[in-house]
């Protein structure tokens, strides 16, 4: 994720695939995309943002053939950290990956969770995508002024949904996008959910003022018309969608999420770079291409040291974030 404000700079959405057996053929062994029962993990629930990713990831490497009957399973719990733990607990099994971003880095520090990504071995950041402000159809708020007004007039009365917990991108989206209003982070009512799928019922039902999540997991939402768009939280419009960014309406946040993939520690580097490889290949795909630009997904691939480098600038810049502004 990429997060830019005069508070902070915080490094900004994820990517699973999960696959039993691998059959493939002779190329892809020389590809090394051949990896017989490997597994992916998304440590969240169905029509969330690693949900998604995951399933399309999955089903592009099918189509590219870099591999076959590809397995995605949900393991949600505790902002993605249980998902973690099982993860760390698999020490040494190459063939079991990860979904995660920067919603799995804040739930480990506001969890308190005794496994971080530390502990895991970096594979890839593949994506970045700034998240949106939505509301009901119905909602009385028609824009962003609008609702800022409300909200600033009394913020524990407005609850603001997302599907993150506390320190991941739905959780800081909004908290500062409070403090560029001149609202108290510290008064903002947040109701943290397990991804955006349990999130997007609560909005509809009402539950929740408004909602903040990334763009990709309310795309078809958006443009039907269930959800109307009121803002984005990146430095430019959301490609394909007619909403300003919150920047554009006065409002000094930029801020994007970002996903990727991490694997148990203690592989081999076979492994490893196995792993690394596939992902390599399904990255330079043109089934994941056309993905990217049908989700709203920018292209952020980075893989190995680089990555972990990432994610341990990442967790240093959601407990610096999270202090300045409060919280």
């Amino acid at each position: 994720m990429r997060l830019r404000t005069p508070l902070a700079l915080l490094g900004a959405a994820l990517l699973v695939l999960a696959g039993p057996p691998l059959l493939s053929t002779g190329s892809d062994a020389e590809t090394g995309t051949q990896i017989p029962g490997l597994r992916f993990m998304v440590p969240n629930t169905p029509g969330g943002g690693y949900d998604i990713t995951a399933r399309t990831a999955a089903k592009n490497a099918e189509d590219a053939g870099l591999t076959h009957n590809i397995e995605v399973f949900n393991l949600p719990g505790a902002g993605g950290t249980v998902g973690l733990s099982r993860l760390v607990g698999e020490h040494g099994n190459g063939k079991l990956a990860m979904s995660m971003g920067l919603g799995v880095v804040g739930a480990a520090r506001s969890n308190d969770s005794p496994k971080t990504l530390a502990d895991t071995t970096p594979i890839a950041r593949l994506t970045e995508e700034p998240d949106v402000v939505v509301v009901a159809k119905d909602s009385p708020y028609k824009d962003i002024k609008q609702l800022v007004t409300a909200w600033k007039k009394n913020p524990g009365k407005l609850p603001v949904g997302g599907g993150s917990s506390p320190g991941g991108p739905d959780h800081l989206a909004p908290m500062l996008m409070a403090r560029a209003a001149g609202i108290d982070p510290k008064k903002v009512n947040y109701v943290p959910f397990d991804g955006g799928g349990e999130l997007l019922a609560s909005i509809l039902g009402k539950k929740v003022a408004f909602g903040v999540s990334g763009v990709g997991e309310y795309l078809d939402q958006i443009k039907s018309g269930e959800l109307r768009l009121l803002a984005t939280t990146g430095p430019k419009r959301a490609k394909g969608l007619d909403g300003p960014t919150l920047k554009e309406s006065g409002y000094d946040v930029d801020f994007t999420n970002w996903r990727g993939i991490v694997a148990p520690p203690g592989l081999s580097d076979a492994e490893r770079k196995k792993l690394t490889g596939l992902v390599r290949k399904l990255h330079d795909s043109p089934e994941w291409r056309t993905s990217l630009k049908t989700n709203g997904w920018d292209d952020a691939f980075l893989t190995g040291d680089k990555f972990g480098d990432f994610l341990a600038a990442q967790d240093k810049s959601v407990v610096s974030v999270l202090k300045e502004l409060g919280l």
